[in-house]
């Protein structure tokens, strides 16, 4: 079943606020750019996943690029519905926990590698992902996000 794709729009407050946060939060964590150039459609259009979760008690994504909708084969409002927990299969999920808790104790992770699964069931391997808080202004917690251009089908 094909999956239909859309472009949310970039120009409501949300998407524009979102991507800034995006990358403003990479770039103060890790000491880098997530990309060179460009603002929110490029980061939307990235050949790579980013992917976000809120800071619910069980996380709601809420942001995922056409590369993450492609590999987790969704279209926008069913990825950014969804519990982030539901990206990887049961088995995996104590893993995804403990990374999580790692990341939250350094600040930030880059060498992530674990098992997630789509949303016809196949099953693939993300490795070097990086994980990093969101921040605000304040240095508040708004969620978390990913990155990763490593991943391999399992």
């Amino acid at each position: 079943m094909a999956v239909q794709l859309k472009t949310p729009c970039l120009e409501n407050g949300f998407q524009t606020a979102h991507s800034d946060l995006l990358l403003s939060s990479f770039a103060k964590v890790t000491g880098r750019r997530l990309l060179e150039g460009g603002g929110g459609e490029a980061l939307y259009q990235a050949p790579f996943p980013v992917l976000s979760h809120n800071t619910d008690a069980d996380p709601i994504l809420t942001y995922g690029n056409l590369a993450a909708q492609k590999l987790w084969e969704m279209g926008w409002d069913q990825l950014t519905s969804m519990p982030s927990r539901l990206t990887a299969e049961p088995a995996h999920r104590g893993q995804r926990d403990a990374m999580f808790a790692e990341m939250r104790a350094k600040g930030f992770i880059s060498n992530y590698a674990g098992v997630r699964i789509s949303a016809s069931g196949r099953r693939f391997e993300i490795r070097n992902a990086v994980i990093w808080p969101l921040l605000g202004p304040e240095g508040e917690k708004l969620g978390e996000a990913a990155t990763f251009q490593d991943y391999v089908f399992l």
